[in-house]
């Protein structure tokens, strides 16, 4: 499936904001990618500000626009806050807890750990970024995979308890989800509330 392969600094320009992790670019170019980004100053519609913030949830997870809409509609069906339950949803990705676990560096190598078959969950090989993880379920490296340089790298120094839903088990290089995050648990900016407003036109 088509996945965005352009300038990831470009992406993180446009919003101002290090949605790929790397905050360096943005601390020598603050300001929007192209010939006039310095000096533009448009104001942005009320639909302009709602499609922005799409986009920016969109790219910060990596997903595409018909996974995005179904998700959306999922979360409208879901008892709770639309806006909410849709960044939960978000959060329950298996790339994105590989992610959150320290396992890698960023979202897009988490999901590219999946789809070469190095993730297990509950003992079994899960090679589907979008898999739901569900309260209790245990995410881990599989054993062929614990030596990967990559992996290494990545949970070298890592925190493991900057998030309270995800608890880390170095015996299996891994961690359970404990439970759905809660909104002011969630490190994004993304105003989920002007996504809704944008869907329910």
């Amino acid at each position: 499936m088509a996945r965005y392969t352009g300038p990831k600094t470009k992406i993180a320009r446009k919003f101002g904001e290090p949605i790929y992790g790397d905050d360096k670019v943005l601390a020598k170019k603050n300001y929007p990618p192209g010939q006039h980004g310095a000096n533009r100053r448009r104001k942005t519609s009320e639909y302009g500000l709602q499609l922005r913030e799409k986009q920016k949830a969109k790219y910060t997870y990596g997903v595409l626009e018909r996974q995005f809409r179904n998700l959306f509609e999922k979360a409208a069906r879901t008892k709770g806050i639309t806006g909410e339950v849709l960044l939960q949803l978000l959060e329950s990705r298996l790339d994105n807890v590989v992610y959150r676990l320290g396992i890698a560096p960023s979202r897009p190598a988490a999901r590219q750990l999946v789809l070469h078959k190095h993730i297990t969950v509950n003992g079994k090989l899960v090679n589907i970024p979008s898999y739901k993880v569900l309260p209790g379920d245990v995410v881990a490296v599989r054993e062929k995979s614990k030596s990967l340089e990559v992996i290494e790298d990545a949970l070298a120094g890592f925190n493991h308890s900057k998030y309270p839903w995800l608890e880390w088990d170095e015996s299996v290089k891994g961690g359970k989800f404990l439970h759905i995050p809660a909104r002011e648990d969630i490190p994004e900016t993304i105003k989920e509330q002007l996504i809704v407003e944008l869907y329910s036109k």
